[in-house]
């Protein structure tokens, strides 16, 4: 067996562990990493980008459609037809040029790359094969995979994302078990793709991580989709047809040729004898402090492993500040607020705390709406649903949250989340000059309509 030594060891190519990798090399930290599969993880793979890339396919299909039959915008085309195999090849040729960018970066860094699964022996080694690895430093970002159903079993007519993202072909109905963000974001586009799509959820409504307000207009635009929703159901088991029980107890069975299964993530614990370390755990993910370090001297978890909120941008912003800590850097993982993003449609944004949650830690708050239907570039846009949100503190009118649903507010999330990181009032952002016309005016006045004096509305 081959040993080699090094000052950083990273278990996990995806967005947390690749991060850590290049800021390393880029501080000159001798640098190892270790992944199984793909560089880039679930997010690059058969995550983030590749679910964004179908939605985007099914937006353009369900546009032309529109086109096919009553545009008011004067375009009119004949009935389109999809070749869903050539929408694979676009959206799989995205993920090869972004993967192999990661690998050509850590290359120009030069982290040294190991391609398997590794087993963890103590704090200190890893073996990757038939390759004995000491390291000063372990950083364990090895992310999360999709919650199984044991009554259903994924197989055949039964898929994961992992399988949505990658169709052979539409089906002509699909029924999705869960409805949060990735269930919604899946059902929405293979609805717009030409799918029969139901939406089974136990919770008495959907995306039930978000307050009602906020998700009420992607309710009605899955309605006006014909997106059929069962709220307050819970599954059953399958043979050949979906059973669920109702909110009378009683059993329904629902045709389909597939069910979708998207019930959440769990931390990637299993598989490569993590029990080795007996780590100090959070429930099912590694307990960390404020600077990602767990229990054991020297041994990091970054990213979905180490629990909520599983987003790609903060593991990667955690993985940064653990190499620029490895390199004796003072740092510590301290964000005021992480967005979080739904690219349903409408989109979905929630940066810092909501109107419940602000109230919850016993603020006196502002909260302020802007509504969309009166935001000129909406209406070009033809989507007028949706609006702004702020919360804000009475007392010195300091911003603690941001929320906004309509279309392409995914793009607001950078203003929302900087004004909480610089520790913006609403008259810093009813000040701040907003350009003409664009989405962002509703920021800008949401803001103003909080200090009494919104100009359009």
């Amino acid at each position: 067996m081959q040993t080699l030594n090094t000052t950083l060891l990273i278990i996990g190519g995806g967005p947390g562990g690749y991060v850590t990798a290049i800021r390393a090399g880029q501080l000159g930290i001798s640098t190892i990493l270790v992944e199984g599969d793909s560089l880039g993880g679930t997010c690059l793979n058969i995550g983030c980008i590749p679910s964004k890339a179908l939605i985007h396919v099914a937006e353009q299909f369900h546009q032309t459609q529109h086109h096919n039959q009553h545009s008011a915008l004067g375009i009119s085309v004949s009935a389109p037809t999809l070749d869903i195999t050539k929408s694979v090849e676009w959206k799989d040729g995205i993920v090869d040029r972004l993967t192999t960018g990661v690998a050509a970066l850590l290359k120009k860094n030069k982290v040294q790359v190991i391609n398997g699964w590794a087993r963890v022996i103590d704090g200190k080694t890893v073996e990757v094969g038939d390759t004995r690895i000491q390291c000063e430093h372990l950083v364990l970002a090895t992310g999360s995979k999709s919650v199984n159903l044991p009554i259903l079993p994924i197989g055949g007519p039964i898929i994961s994302s992992t399988e949505a993202l990658a169709p052979k072909s539409v089906p002509k109905r699909l029924i999705v078990v869960g409805g949060g963000y990735i269930g919604l974001e899946l059902g929405i586009a293979y609805r717009k793709l030409g799918a029969e799509v139901s939406v089974v959820e136990a919770q008495d409504r959907i995306l039930p991580a978000y307050d009602a307000e906020l998700t009420q207009p992607v309710h009605d635009a899955l309605k006006q989709l014909g997106v059929k929703l069962y709220l307050k159901h819970s599954v059953l088991g399958f043979d050949g047809t979906l059973q669920v029980r109702d909110p009378n107890g009683d059993t329904l069975n629902l045709e389909t040729d597939q069910v979708l299964v998207a019930v959440g993530r769990k931390p990637n614990t299993q598989g490569w004898n993590l029990e080795a370390l007996n780590l100090e755990m959070n429930g099912s993910a590694i307990k960390i402090d404020s600077r990602c370090q767990t229990s054991m001297r020297n041994v990091y978890a970054i990213g979905d492993l180490s629990g909520e909120p599983m987003l790609a941008h903060r593991a990667m912003a955690q993985g940064e500040m653990v190499a620029e800590l490895i390199s004796g850097k003072p740092r510590e993982f301290n964000p005021t607020a992480i967005a979080a993003v739904c690219f349903t449609d409408p989109e979905l944004v929630v940066v810092g705390q909501t109107p419940d949650e602000a109230r919850a830690a016993g603020l006196d708050c502002i909260v302020s709406n802007f509504p969309f239907a009166a935001n000129g570039r909406a209406m070009t846009l033809e989507s007028k649903t949706g609006f702004v949100r702020v919360v804000a503190r009475r007392d010195n009118h300091v911003i603690v949250g941001w929320q906004a649903v309509g279309v392409g507010v995914s793009e607001l999330s950078t203003a929302f989340a900087q004004s909480l990181e610089m520790g913006a009032r609403l008259e810093d952002i009813g000040g701040t000059i907003h350009a003409h016309p664009t989405l962002g005016e509703a920021v800008q006045e949401a803001a103003l309509r909080a200090l009494g004096h919104a100009l359009h509305l």
